[in-house]
């Protein structure tokens, strides 16, 4: 034994020799060297300490200082990163097998693993314990955890879980793989102080994450946010001691009797019964994409009476997501294998579903007979349209309460939904991109009600909390993100993959119920509201040096904004990140690093918005467009000739934009 400490001593004197030469040399950062130094120190085997020297002997400098030139910084969403390198070590392969996940997850600071995971759970709990303390809360405090079917979701669930409770705290956590919108809503369901879940939407096989939902079910914002972050970044170290046995928390494992009561809640979001029963020609494919959807929507869909079939290939729980390059339902490619399927079957739509279950995307037989994708802007208006037509319909709303309606959507989701809003007598409320905006503001709307009221809240009916919130509120009858995000009641506080497959469905039916298809559907809304179009970019930059160029960008738009784009004018810029902006509810919009420019067009293109994004190394682009009617509806004529015009018109400026950034950043 002696022998061994001594020769590991020696092993890391070294590395801390080529170490401190790299930097010397400038091919390591600074800052990788200390993440590197810190990490060893507390390391809890000899793990670490043989994958950082493989690849030092390796030198592969640009590996370490992706992983180590910051602590993966714990932001108002939670964590998400690599957990598995660009280059993958012996010691982290252990006993997995080439083209497998490896034994480990990736050593690193700046990387989703066992070390991070145990520092954020730990800081988590230790704000729970503060707000508990601080509210007068004399019980445990209560986490609700569960995961998708990503590489280490199932091992990081359970440490978390086994943190949780080793520092206090009651775990319950899911059986198998879950959605995040059934997280939320077991969140309030269990009524629990936070809930976690592992998961990286859609990104790619090798990423993963860690987002933090509090007792309102919704993701964390402030005050919350920064509380927790705190707490987080002030753990160095995933090492802790356990509290002692009588204080410790319990682990409990729930499944069913959650999966059933959120069905229940599911089931209200159809809002006419008899479309569906009515309408069994219509078919669908679905598809979960290996992900969590499958749990609680094939179940939906034959308990609602859909026409149905799922594509089987893609009907299993697999993080290496083997039949798609991208488990993304925006992209047209992820929907392949179920377009395929949909042709052999004759289907009229096809929904899919990411790993985590938050976003659905779709595609339906267009009136030519082929297969069309829908923008996430299409389907969340089709969705909004519906919805607010089928409620005044049934008596639900009318001209006197109408005020009480709201639609809620984010600066960068299509202004379609405010004119349809605007039609009705509805509010249309806009938020900052992110889901969590959207659950603060259901959060407010319950509270809004007369506290002797609200006590039992979330053990009230749907019809229940409607009557409440159409009398004494306001009633929440969509909200939707672009980003293929969309929830029509407010018993889940995020955005909800299996509310949207059966919304959805239930707009295709309706269409089918009237002989039409649902892109004749759309272009309806487009003729009587007015053509909207939207087209969304970015640019991916990787690793530290891709961050550098992404600030560097922003920080352009800001100081050297554009003036004339294309020969229109820029008439008016938003900072979000300096300006004082409030909602038509009169709420302070956050600051945040976004930038909207109005342009002043006659052919149509009218915003252009920039923002880096919150979970991808990427620069987001929105381009919005649109041609309102002089008066009465278009025809048929008129709208083909107005899409050619304005979609032409949204690929120069792309163009435009993607020459401009390469010019800002000297490519």
């Amino acid at each position: 034994m002696p022998e061994e400490l001594a020769a590991m001593a020696a092993d890391v004197q070294q590395l801390n020799t080529k170490i401190s030469r790299a930097v010397a040399d400038g091919k390591l950062m600074e800052s990788a060297a200390k993440n590197i130094h810190a990490l060893l120190s507390g390391a809890p085997s000899d793990l670490y300490l043989r994958a950082v020297r493989e690849l030092v002997d390796a030198a592969e400098w640009s590996e370490l200082n992706d992983r180590f030139y910051r602590t993966l910084a714990f932001g108002t969403g939670g964590l998400r990163g690599r957990t598995i390198g660009k280059i993958v070590t012996t010691a982290e392969r252990g006993n997995g097998r080439e083209g497998e996940r490896p034994e480990f997850p990736c050593v690193g600071t700046n990387a989703m693993n066992f070390f991070n995971i145990s520092r954020a759970t730990q800081g988590l709990v230790a704000y729970l314990h503060d707000w508990n303390a601080r509210e007068k809360i004399s019980e445990r405090p209560k986490i609700v955890i569960a995961h998708d079917p990503r590489f280490f979701s199932k091992e990081f669930a359970k440490l978390a879980a086994k943190v949780a409770s080793e520092n206090g705290c009651d775990a319950f956590v899911f059986e198998g793989p879950r959605s995040v919108p059934e997280l939320s809503f077991a969140v309030r369901y269990l009524r629990a102080n936070a809930g976690v879940v592992i998961t990286a939407s859609h990104n790619p096989p090798h990423d993963n994450g860690y987002k933090v939902y509090f007792s309102d079910g919704a993701q964390v914002i402030e005050p919350h946010a920064s509380g927790i972050i705190g707490k987080v970044n002030e753990i160095v170290s995933e090492a802790y001691k356990p509290v002692a046995k009588d204080p410790q928390g319990k682990i409990t494992i729930i499944g069913k009797d959650i999966d059933d009561a959120y069905m229940q809640r599911l089931e209200t979001l159809v809002l006419d019964p008899t479309v569906i029963r009515e309408t069994t020609s219509l078919k669908i494919i679905y598809t979960p994409l290996h992900g969590t959807g499958g749990v609680i929507i094939k179940p939906m869909l034959k308990r609602l009476g859909f026409n149905f079939k799922v594509v089987p290939e893609q009907d299993h729980f697999d993080g290496r997501f083997p039949t798609v390059k991208s488990p993304n339902p925006e992209n047209a490619e992820a929907l392949t294998m179920a377009i395929n399927l949909a042709e052999r079957e004759d289907a009229d739509v096809v929904v899919a579903t990411d790993p985590d279950c938050d976003r659905m995307g779709a595609a339906v037989r267009a009136r030519d007979g082929k297969m069309k994708l829908l923008t996430g802007n299409q389907i969340g208006s089709l969705i909004a349209w519906y919805r607010t037509r089928t409620l005044f319909e049934k008596g639900v709303l009318n001209k006197r309460n109408a005020s009480r309606g709201v639609i809620i959507k984010t600066f960068v989701t299509t202004d379609l939904q405010k004119a349809i809003a605007a039609h009705y007598g509805l509010r249309c409320v806009e938020t900052l991109t992110g889901f969590k905006y959207i659950g603060a503001k259901l959060g407010r709307y319950e509270c809004a009600i007369p506290e002797q009221l609200r006590r039992s809240y979330v053990d009230l009916s749907e019809d229940e909390t409607r009557k409440l919130r159409l009398e004494h509120s306001s009633f929440y009858v969509f909200g939707g993100e672009e980003s293929y995000g969309y929830s029509g009641a407010d018993f889940v506080r995020d955005k909800d993959g299996n509310g949207a497959v059966i919304m959805f469905c239930e707009v295709a039916a309706y269409a089918k119920a009237h002989g039409q298809t649902v892109d004749e559907l759309l272009d309806d809304i487009y003729s009587q509201f007015g053509y909207f179009a939207e087209k969304n970019g970015s640019l991916a930059f990787e690793g530290a040096e891709g961050a550098t160029k992404i600030a560097r960008l922003i920080k352009s738009y800001a100081t050297d904004p554009f003036q004339e784009v294309l020969g229109s004018k820029v008439t008016n810029i938003r900072n979000f990140e300096t300006a004082e902006i409030k909602d038509v509810e009169g709420d302070q919009i956050p600051k945040e690093k976004m930038l909207m420019f109005e342009l002043q067009d006659p052919a149509g293109a009218g915003r252009i918005t920039v923002r880096p994004s919150g979970t991808e190394p990427k620069i987001k682009y929105y381009l919005f467009a649109q041609r309102r009617p002089d008066s009465g509806k278009f025809n048929s004529a008129e709208l083909n000739q107005i899409k050619t015009e304005v979609n032409e018109k949204l690929d120069r400026l792309w163009d435009w934009l993607q020459k401009d950034a390469q010019s800002r950043l000297g490519e």
